[in-house]
């Protein structure tokens, strides 16, 4: 689930960044493709395989992953 969640965080950051286009709005473009490459990386995956690990030891993996979270709180995404 968690692996999904941030797959489709990046979906709608990619999407988000293609509506970008004014110039002001590059700087904006520029920070949410930083946070696209961290979410691709290899570090943040790993961190995330352990949260998913920790989560479903506590059973809390039914709450909305950091990823889909932050990709909502910056488009502003209905939440499900």
């Amino acid at each position: 689930v968690f692996f999904l969640d941030t797959d489709r965080a990046l979906v709608l950051l990619e999407e988000y960044c293609k509506k970008l286009r004014k110039p002001e709005e590059q700087q904006l473009k520029k920070a949410i493709r930083k946070v696209m490459g961290i979410f691709k990386s290899s570090l943040f995956q790993a961190l995330l395989g352990s949260f998913k690990e920790k989560a479903t030891r506590h059973g809390t993996t039914s709450h909305t992953s950091l990823p889909v979270a932050l990709a909502c709180d910056v488009l502003g995404c209905p939440k499900d």
